[in-house]
């Protein structure tokens, strides 16, 4: 239990119904929906529309999405839904070397991939809701239209990314009116969003994909030097793909396929098997070393070999094997960092995430998103569309796996996690928070399964990163720990902005209880019926 002399949250418990998510007004959408009859598909999609007017910076019509889904009274594994967008026809790694582009800019239109979220909603709703997309974007609608107050997470967010506001016209008369940033407390309404929003609510996804709102997209970004096309965007699509598990105490743990990176988080578990965490300080040193350590080898492998599988071989299998794991712990000491990984041994940012329960027990785990803060920055004026910026992931080289083609997915940050016991949804759970995703994961899970936390002293627990090089540590992690992990070599480093953010749901089927657990590092709460 908390100590309840600190601040802190409680963990949410309620029996006919559960969302949480990084926003109130997008868990509130999610129970109205709840309470109108929807199931937890409904629901997410709901409140996913919502964080795409409320949380700009993070989320969009314009953005990915995945989901894993489990039905109730269905065992095995979850449906997992891929709503990442593909790179234009014309976009070639020869076409990219003429242009003289080596890395994709993040602020360029040639960061956009044909957007896959509002694909991802239509699959969803029309194959697994109850109430149709209509109803389930009409928060979002009224939001965008009438207007919704700034929380304070996101306009501290919006502060910080005016410049990049300001450098596109379309952007910079949405969200710099007269010339600023909105401030905590201030309405902000989103009309040209509302017609888009509404459009899809009547026809579907083609709607978005089709007609005028697609030609604007495409206009605006061939305004900007953009590759796409009318065609491109009627090509868009979501796909069901096969998920992916690693066991993790007397939970399965299921992640989407490449091209996202579940793989990385789960075989970071694998590795951490390998060691009795529950005998280390949960804010210790050795925990955070030995975290480290395990997520250097596995984005290693990620950056190396996560790619586009309809495109190339991505040796998920050999990565998950217990012999790999075998192999990679091998690199890991105890008493010092690497100070280099060793070469592959197989053949940060903003995301929404959010889970749903409802009373029947579906569950879903969902995440959208823009990549960076607000993604490109450039926005289609007409239709009010922000772009992402996945294609940013890509790489030019021809040789590598990840390398930009046509109709191909870049690597994908975003990940939902189930977690799942006897064949049965136990906690749709998540961490947003771009390349620290798996971490954030791992960190999570091991958090309750190898110290005993609940769902929301969990999310809670002050995190690390090893990134790039350096060790990100969160202001809450003792300042004891941090001058051990310098002594053991690593590069610690203060977290700039809070690590990530994530949301959970427990499902106790033997008493009839959910349990949920909200980010404090973000605006939003869990809540339930």
């Amino acid at each position: 239990m908390r100590d309840l002399h600190m601040p802190g949250r409680s963990t949410v418990l309620a029996t006919k119904g559960m969302a949480a998510t990084s926003h109130p007004a997008a868990t509130q959408a999610a129970l109205d929906l709840l309470r109108a009859g929807g199931n937890a598909v409904d629901a997410a999609i709901a409140a996913a529309a919502v964080l795409a007017v409320v949380e700009p910076h993070s989320t969009g019509v314009g953005g990915d999405a995945f989901a894993l889904y489990a039905p109730a009274g269905r065992r095995g594994a979850p449906v997992a839904v891929n709503g990442s967008g593909r790179a234009p026809a014309a976009a070639t790694a020869e076409r990219f070397r003429d242009l003289g582009i080596a890395e994709i800019p993040f602020d360029s239109p040639h960061a956009v991939t044909v957007p896959g979220a509002v694909a991802a909603w239509d699959l969803l709703a029309r194959d697994h809701g109850r109430l149709g997309l209509g109803a389930a974007l009409a928060p979002a609608i009224a939001h965008a239209r009438d207007g919704s107050p700034v929380h304070e997470v996101v306009a501290d967010v919006w502060a910080r990314e005016a410049a990049k506001l300001a450098a596109d016209d379309a952007a910079r008369a949405v969200f710099l009116p007269d010339g600023r940033p909105l401030a905590t407390g201030e309405l902000h309404r989103q009309p040209a969003l509302a017609d888009t929003l509404a459009a899809i609510a009547e026809g579907g996804a083609r709607a978005f994909y089709e007609g005028p709102v697609a030609a604007d997209m495409a206009a605006s970004l061939a305004a900007r030097g953009g590759l796409h096309t009318a065609d491109d965007f009627a090509a868009a699509r979501a796909d069901y793909v096969t998920p992916i598990r690693a066991p993790c105490g007397e939970f399965d743990i299921w992640e989407c396929p490449p091209n996202g990176q579940g793989v990385v988080a789960l075989l970071m578990l694998n590795l951490l098997s390998g060691f009795d965490l529950a005998a280390l300080d949960p804010l210790g040193a050795e925990r955070f070393h030995l975290q480290a350590e395990a997520a250097r080898l596995a984005y290693r492998d990620r950056d190396a070999l996560v790619a586009d599988p309809e495109h190339v071989d991505v040796p998920v299998e050999r990565l998950l094997s217990a012999d790999y794991a075998d192999a990679l712990r091998r690199h890991v000491r105890r008493d010092r960092a690497m100070a280099t990984p060793p070469p592959p041994g197989a053949a940060h940012t903003d995301t929404v995430y959010l889970a749903v329960v409802d009373e029947e027990r579906n569950a879903i785990s969902f995440i959208n998103s823009l990549f960076a803060s607000y993604g490109t920055g450039i926005m289609s004026a007409r239709s009010g569309v922000t772009f992402h910026c996945r294609g940013a992931s890509f790489r030019t080289d021809p040789a590598h796996p990840n390398c930009i083609a046509p109709g191909k997915r870049p690597m994908h940050t975003i990940i939902p996690g189930m977690a799942m016991r006897d064949g049965e949804a136990a906690m749709p759970f998540g961490v947003m928070g771009g390349h620290y995703q798996p971490t954030g994961h791992v960190h999570f899970l091991t958090n309750l399964v190898d110290y005993g936390m609940s769902v929301q002293e969990a999310l809670d627990c002050p995190r690390a990163f090893a990134f790039a090089g350096a060790l990100e540590v969160e202001r809450g992690v003792p300042a004891s720990t941090r001058a051990s992990l310098a002594a053991l070599g690593h590069r610690v480093t203060g977290a700039d902005a809070a690590l990530g953010g994530g949301q959970a749901i427990m499902i106790d089927r033997a008493r009839g209880v959910l349990a949920g657990g909200s980010d404090p590092r973000k605006d939003g709460c869990a809540m339930g019926l």
